[in-house]
């Protein structure tokens, strides 16, 4: 995973977990958000556990399918100073899907009423308000992204702008789903925000209406 060691480069203690079912996992069902994202908040509880590890300035990381998790983490807990997510669904519950997201996610949903319901709880658009008040979100995703679309982190945006929640949105011209092409640039962004409010506990940005 090339991407914790440049998450480790900058300084950072770095824990992640595996899907189930993937990986060597001991899992033996994907669940595309549900017992994923309890195996990754249990994390928290041995990050404190570690005495090198400042339990008070905790960042969160997800892209793709673990962007939607951080989301799903985010309705949990408020552990978290900041969270960046790439490239990440947030409109599950929408009519109209990539290939790739019929493929990938909506196939492990129960069919019927109950995949509505199920890919609800997996569309942050739809509860954004349970979302942490206090973490600050960079959202990051590429225009020419085929697997999930710009516009689930649009609607996303437009939620969070609607609840005067701290958020920043980049979109990257004509950048694919992991942002190539856009990936020194898109790091920096990263590590810009997570730098900002992790390691310096910079202030929440002012959000709401305000000036002239």
């Amino acid at each position: 995973m090339p991407l914790i060691g440049l998450y480790a480069s900058w300084g950072y203690v770095v824990v992640a977990s595996n899907y189930r079912a993937l990986g060597g996992s001991e899992g033996l069902q994907e669940e595309w958000g549900a017992g994923d994202v309890r195996d990754a908040l249990n994390l928290l509880p041995l990050l404190d556990s570690l005495s090198y590890v400042d339990r008070d300035r905790l960042g969160l990381i997800g892209g793709s399918r673990g962007g939607m998790m951080a989301y799903m983490m985010l309705a949990q807990t408020e552990r978290f100073r900041a969270a960046v997510t790439f490239g990440a669904p947030a409109r599950i519950n929408a009519v109209e899907h990539s290939a790739y997201i019929r493929k990938t996610m909506l196939k492990h949903l129960p069919p019927g009423s109950v995949e509505q319901y199920e890919a609800e709880l997996r569309s942050a658009v739809v509860w954004a308000e349970r979302m942490s008040p206090t973490t600050p979100l960079l959202m990051m995703h590429g225009t020419g992204d085929r697997r999930v679309d710009a516009e689930h982190s649009l609607y996303l945006a437009l939620e969070l702008q609607k609840l005067h929640r701290p958020y920043k949105l980049i979109m990257y011209d004509n950048a694919d789903h992991v942002l190539a092409g856009r990936r020194n640039e898109s790091n920096a962004d990263m590590r810009w925000w997570i730098d900002r409010y992790v390691r310096d506990k910079a202030p929440l940005p002012r959000t709401g209406p305000h000036g002239a």
